[in-house]
């Protein structure tokens, strides 16, 4: 029988739920691709190229017969750090363009809902490569998401902060306005299946990876341009990889106002396997 296949993206915050697969007690028991973007998962779950995959959870409206795997997730209970806007010292009131990363389709759809629901305005959204000296070059803000947002928010020592060395740009942090707004947890992205059952068991993959922040931390810091300490501070106190109450909420929040700003077409609906 061949192996399981699953599929999830290769950015830092994301290597403590494959760590298990790549290193550990399930090597060789599931074949793992890895990608740089979060909505090439989505891609290929919805394909049937893979039997689960960590995916931004808006596709979960979007992917037939779709089924979340309960517990785990990539989310930020107040701040998350890797998924921000970006702007040459503008306030999100005065943005006017907003250049978006569609490496994944949850941020996205996240900016749009708190520029129309809480800011009462909508900007101009103009697609773009990772790239903020050139995504500012053409807009007045820039959504980045992962590693290339993470860069971001360091010092010269690989420390990171609230903004950016230069002090003619500000960084908003998407967690923390949807936090601001709602009182409540976010969840990026959830490990999901088209399968009616799933024999892996993420939960236990979850923990084993855990147990290995520091050599995780380690590895994609000369990536990352942090420090091990502020990367393994990042994973440990930023990152949220299980889902309490109200981030849970937050996600039936977050889906039910994609669907009211018609950014979904179905009514929202999470089935779990």
């Amino acid at each position: 029988m061949n192996p399981l296949r699953i599929s999830a993206s290769s950015y830092s915050n994301t290597a403590p739920l494959v760590w298990s697969f790549l290193y550990g007690s399930n090597h060789g028991k599931v074949e793992i691709i890895l990608d740089n973007a979060p909505a090439r998962s989505a891609e290929l779950l919805s394909q049937g190229r893979v039997d689960a995959a960590l995916v931004p959870v808006i596709a979960s409206q979007s992917i037939p017969d779709v089924k979340l795997i309960p517990g785990v997730c990539v989310g930020a209970r107040e701040r998350v750090r890797s998924v921000c806007l970006v702007t040459r010292g503008r306030e999100l009131e005065d943005v006017r363009s907003v250049s978006l990363d569609t490496s994944s389709r949850t941020s996205v759809v996240l900016t749009k809902i708190i520029f129309r629901e809480y800011l009462g305005f909508e900007p101009e959204w103009r697609p773009a490569a990772p790239d903020v000296d050139a995504m500012l070059a053409e807009s007045d803000a820039a959504l980045l998401i992962g590693d290339p947002a993470l860069s971001l928010s360091k010092d010269e020592g690989g420390r990171m902060k609230d903004e950016l060395p230069l002090p003619s740009l500000k960084i908003f942090d998407l967690a923390e306005l949807w936090r601001r707004h709602t009182g409540l947890g976010f969840v990026f992205a959830m490990w999901m299946t088209t399968r009616e059952s799933c024999e892996i068991d993420f939960s236990a993959a979850r923990d084993e990876g855990l147990g290995h922040i520091a050599e995780i931390a380690a590895n994609y810091a000369p990536q990352t341009g942090l420090s091990i300490e502020a990367l393994t501070e990042y994973l440990s106190e930023n990152i949220s990889y299980s889902i309490d109450d109200p981030m849970q909420r937050g996600l039936e929040l977050y889906l039910d106002l994609a669907h009211r700003h018609n950014l979904t077409e179905r009514k929202p609906e999470l089935r779990l396997i």
